[in-house]
């Protein structure tokens, strides 16, 4: 700090406090500095305390299903890269880089590690299952590692399942070190593993909705004329945070609204403005994504009409998605009501241009998807988004999202979906 800067501060101090220029005190004292504005978010409290995280014991069973699944479609190892995938199966929380880190879960023996040597430490504080942690150097190609890794497990020849999320230029490299093998996709042992959620991960999903309801109540009522979407999307971090999660809530406005995913031009905030919301958080890796639709001020009749148009679209999906029904049958339920409203068909708007929803769980959007030809049906364990969507070209557009899971009961909401287009959150009146 300059000289010239001090002293101006201390200036500054001495008058705040009732005296002059020269430090004797002021005939009449100074008023009282204005009282700090109180912080938005100061009563939220975190919501986490209870959370009971995935346990090595599940993660255990979770790779002996997928050995299981192996076997059944003769496959003799699995390679997984840093990922969801990995957490998954193994706890491990690694960022993906050009540096190899690896997992490899043979159908027979000890699951191991493929590892940068410098990283070997790091990589240590998190492997719970499995010793077998191979290291490589800068100058050499963990490719080769991973080659031997399937020649010590006795795979000589044989098929070898890669994720779905391997990057080609890994996928290339292993192929060629190991020339011998057969390589297929691990879906029929990863998708079949992730679908069917554990009572321990549908209460990480709850959490994580729960919170996003809560960020909402508190996010909402904090609109005002001239916002921009960037203002909003600090409140939105700021409320997950203060609820104990990391996590966003995103919106757009006006016109903006009739594009799914929004626009990046610049706009503020209207009155007479459908402001259409995107949030979710993460609890112990496990994902919550929930979308909401207000008017800025007075709603017209059009905006009432479409809004009441899509909740019903919601309600229907949500009833037809019955344990044992295909899923397309969801999807095609919604779509019946925006048809018979005038709007579509299909992905024609005025209507809903996308999917009725999508799987969620340590990713967003995981599978199954609700839409036309997925027959795959519902079962028990099952989560997914309910996001029809109402899209008037040039106008707005208006989506309710709230996500769901399927129980031996039937299907129960993670969240509460909005009663009224002036009721958001359940209890928050705007």
């Amino acid at each position: 700090m300059s000289v010239d800067r001090r002293r101006f501060l201390q200036v500054s101090a001495g008058v705040a406090a009732g005296t002059g220029l020269l430090g004797c005190k002021s005939e009449s004292p100074a008023p009282p500095p204005p009282a700090a504005s109180p912080k938005p978010f100061a009563t939220l409290k975190p919501m986490t305390g209870d959370v009971k995280p995935i346990t090595v014991e599940e993660r255990q069973a979770r790779i002996e299903k997928a050995r299981k699944l192996m076997v059944e479609n003769k496959i003799d190892a699995m390679y997984i890269e840093a990922g969801t995938a990995l957490l998954y199966f193994t706890g491990v929380r690694w960022s993906g880089s050009e540096r190899m880190f690896a997992a490899i879960i043979p159908a027979k023996g000890e699951v191991a590690y493929v590892c940068p040597h410098f990283e070997l430490d790091r990589a240590l504080e998190q492997v719970v299952i499995g010793k077998d942690i191979r290291v490589w150097e800068e100058d050499e190609s963990p490719a080769e590692k991973v080659a031997q890794v399937f020649k010590d497990r006795g795979i000589s020849t044989g098929t070898v399942a890669m994720e779905e999320r391997v990057r080609f230029f890994l996928f290339d490299t292993i192929r060629k070190a190991a020339p011998h093998l057969k390589f297929v996709s691990a879906d029929p042992v990863t998708i079949a593993c992730r679908v069917i959620k554990s009572p321990a991960e549908i209460a990480l999903m709850q959490k994580a909705s729960d919170i996003t309801i809560e960020a909402y109540r508190a996010v909402i009522p904090l609109f005002k004329e001239g916002m921009t979407k960037g203002e909003f999307a600090e409140l939105g971090a700021a409320a997950h945070l203060a609820l104990g999660a990391e996590g966003n809530i995103g919106c757009n406005f006006g016109e903006y609204t009739a594009l799914p995913h929004g626009s990046v031009k610049p706009r503020t905030l209207r009155q007479g403005d459908v402001i259409l919301m995107d949030g979710g958080c993460s609890v112990d890796g496990y994902r919550s994504d929930i979308s909401r639709t207000i008017v800025f001020g007075t709603a017209t009749q059009r905006q009432k009409d479409i809004w009441d148009l899509m909740t019903r679209t919601q309600a229907a999906a949500f009833e037809a998605a019955k344990l044992g029904v295909p899923c397309e049958e969801v999807d095609a339920a919604s779509r019946k009501v925006i048809e018979a409203f005038g709007f579509g068909p299909m992905y024609k708007v005025p209507g809903c241009p996308h999917r009725t929803g999508h799987g969620i769980g340590l990713d967003g959007h995981e599978w199954i998807n609700l839409v036309r030809g997925n027959k795959t049906p519902i079962a028990v364990g099952m989560c997914f988004t309910n996001e029809p969507m109402i899209v008037v070209p040039g106008e707005f557009g208006i989506r309710i999202e709230d996500d769901m899971h399927m129980t031996d009961q039937g299907m129960k909401w993670f969240s509460t979906p909005s009663p009224s287009i002036t009721e958001p959150v359940v209890g928050l009146k705007i």
